[in-house]
């Protein structure tokens, strides 16, 4: 009886996959094409819905920019489009401090996640088994509390009269509080601490590969510690470092939280533009070039840094 049903159970699914098989599609195909699907409902769609605003100009209405196509007096169709908004983005020094400040917070953000996230991705690597899960869950833990509330907790340790100052002055380190929500300070711990894991788990992944008979090899011949590390550990580990990196600097390029809550009025970032531009000004199709600027100073250094790591694997 059970093996009855288990044939019966299994009956569509023989007739899906026949079918399949029926039209040509081979199951790599199938497989590749449910993401590459994903990609072109959720990324590609909305990317040209982006640009085909960016070409529009801003006007008081539902939707708020202009058609691109118009119907003529003969009855054809006229492309309306216009590079107006992206020039205004080159001209206006706002747009232009907003992309370098928000690559050089990130950078940096990137930068220190790096330092911190390395030694402990090592520790974990070379740390025994039952005691690594448990390193790993500590590490993965704070993505259970939300993010929202994790910034605001940032905010009880930052401000005036906060936990990190009302430490400092009952141990009468300082006389006054220190000034550190709505500076640049408190946007760099925000984005560090948020997104630390994402440096953490690549670089883990990637160590824990590591032969461990290319240290003793170098052991052997006589290399200290600290040059097996620069000469055989951290150049197998630069994979990670990159996956690692890309994950942290990618959305710290463009975030708003962060800046909005701990940052001050002089911390300029792109996502807090976006923002204003959108719900502020309401001006769409200047907000749509802002994106879709953004998008290529991201895209275009992923896509030549995979271009060289990928010749380099080939070589």
């Amino acid at each position: 009886m059970s093996g009855g049903n288990a044939l019966t159970r299994s009956a569509p699914w023989r007739g899906t996959a026949w079918a399949i098989g029926k039209l040509g599609i081979s199951g790599r195909t199938l497989v590749i094409a449910i993401p590459m699907l994903w990609l072109l409902v959720f990324f590609l769609a909305p990317f040209f819905v982006l640009g085909r605003i960016s070409l529009a100009e801003a006007i008081i209405a539902r939707p708020p920019y202009t058609p691109l196509f118009e119907r003529g007096p003969d009855g054809s169709f006229e492309i309306i489009a216009s590079l107006e908004n992206y020039r205004f983005l080159l001209e206006d020094a706002l747009y232009r401090n907003a992309y370098l400040s928000s690559i050089w917070i990130a950078l940096v953000s990137t930068i220190f996640a790096l330092l911190i996230g390395y030694p402990i991705a090592y520790y974990i690597a070379r740390a025994p088994e039952p005691k690594r899960s448990l390193l790993l869950l500590m590490v993965i833990l704070p993505f259970w509390t939300s993010f929202l509330l994790r910034v605001y907790a940032w905010m009880g340790f930052l401000r005036s009269n906060g936990v990190i100052n009302n430490t400092l002055m009952s141990l009468g380190l300082i006389d006054s509080p220190i000034q550190m929500m709505q500076t640049d300070f408190a946007v760099y711990i925000g984005i560090v601490y948020t997104y630390l894991p994402f440096m953490i788990l690549p670089l883990y992944a990637n160590l824990t590969k590591l032969d461990g008979a290319l240290l003793e090899a170098a052991a052997d011949l006589g290399a200290s510690p600290m040059v097996t590390f620069f000469t055989v550990t951290l150049p197998l580990s630069l994979p990670g470092i990159v996956a690692g990196s890309m994950l942290v600097f990618i959305p710290a390029i463009g975030e708003y939280v962060i800046p909005a809550l701990l940052g001050g009025p002089d911390t300029l970032m792109i996502g807090r533009v976006l923002w204003d531009e959108f719900f502020g000004s309401r001006d769409w199709p200047v907000a749509s070039a802002v994106a879709i600027v953004m998008l290529f100073l991201v895209v275009a250094p992923i896509m030549w840094l995979q271009s060289v790591q990928n010749k380099r694997e080939e070589g």
